[in-house]
């Protein structure tokens, strides 16, 4: 059951980051056609929003490749009891 919520979490996160992917876009689309937006704030927005993305998915996807890293290693800790006779 544990394994299908930390699979489902790792879909969720892919979900979020493309939606906030087009988001951004959208945005930056919304700002260039406003009366006082334009091209020069709409890159703005694409250059603000693209760094907020990769440096939340990034945190998302470091904070899941944490959880893998304390499995395996846990695991390796277990083997090596074993082992050891411990």
């Amino acid at each position: 059951m544990r394994d299908f919520f930390i699979g489902s979490l790792e879909k969720l996160i892919t979900v979020l980051v493309v939606l906030m992917c087009v988001g951004v876009v959208i945005a930056a689309v919304a700002v260039m056609f406003s009366s006082e937006g334009g091209l020069l704030p709409a890159v703005g927005v694409l250059i603000g929003g693209g760094l907020y993305v990769i440096l939340l998915g990034g945190m998302m996807y470091l904070f899941r490749g944490i959880y893998d890293n304390t499995k395996r290693t846990a695991a390796a800790v277990e083997r090596l009891a074993q082992k050891n006779g411990g």
